[in-house]
């Protein structure tokens, strides 16, 4: 894993189910895979096998092991943060916030390989700007004293974020979620991104 070309996610929505089919098979065999041995030891034709499809089909759907994994990461949060929209409305960004990690703690052991020293970088450049983008989706400058340009603060925090997360899932007995969470809005308030803390909606760690 070791392209230094930036990721590029393939958007969600596909008109072909055969696409849909096969992508997802893809990402479920990675995953599987991810859950048995470490990431840096999984290789295309592992995933294609467990997928059930030759080499060939999986090229024709990814460049390589990184873009797929990004990809699938992209599918689980996406999942994770379109729940708290139809709950709570896209401007609870608290909520949101909390969902992002309740998703990290429930596949803690694969976010653990990809933030590791031995992840990759590509991906862990993705996993920054996907943060990145969360944050300038949700932050509204109108409910704020942001003391940064919003695209700066939003920068500044995903990699102050990921050092968290990372730090989190690293620790001997990580913190509950809504700990973690008042650790990332601490620093959302030091920025002026938030003017006061609001409440959990979701409740459980």
């Amino acid at each position: 894993m070791s392209s230094e070309a930036p990721i590029e996610v393939t958007p969600a929505v596909r008109t072909d189910p055969r696409v849909v089919r096969t992508r997802g098979l893809l990402r479920d065999a990675l995953f599987a895979l991810a859950r048995e041995r470490p990431l840096d030891t999984i290789t295309v034709a592992d995933i294609a096998d467990r997928a059930g499809v030759n080499r060939s089909t999986y090229y024709q759907h990814y460049s390589d092991k990184d873009t797929l994994l990004a990809e699938g990461l992209d599918r689980w949060v996406e999942d994770a943060l379109s729940k708290v929209d139809e709950d709570t409305g896209p401007v609870d960004g608290r909520a949101i916030i909390h969902a992002y990690f309740a998703h990290i703690a429930a596949n803690a052991a694969l976010y653990r390989q990809v933030l590791s020293g031995v992840g990759s970088a590509n991906v862990q450049a993705w996993l920054r700007e996907r943060l990145a983008g969360a944050l300038l989706a949700h932050l509204d400058p109108e409910q704020s004293s942001l003391t940064l340009p919003v695209e700066i603060l939003a920068a500044a925090i995903s990699g102050a974020g990921l050092s968290i997360i990372r730090a989190w899932l690293e620790a001997e007995e990580p913190a509950p979620v809504d700990v973690a969470v008042s650790w990332v809005w601490a620093v959302l308030e030091a920025h002026g991104a938030v003017r006061e803390p609001a409440s959990v909606s979701s409740g459980d760690a």
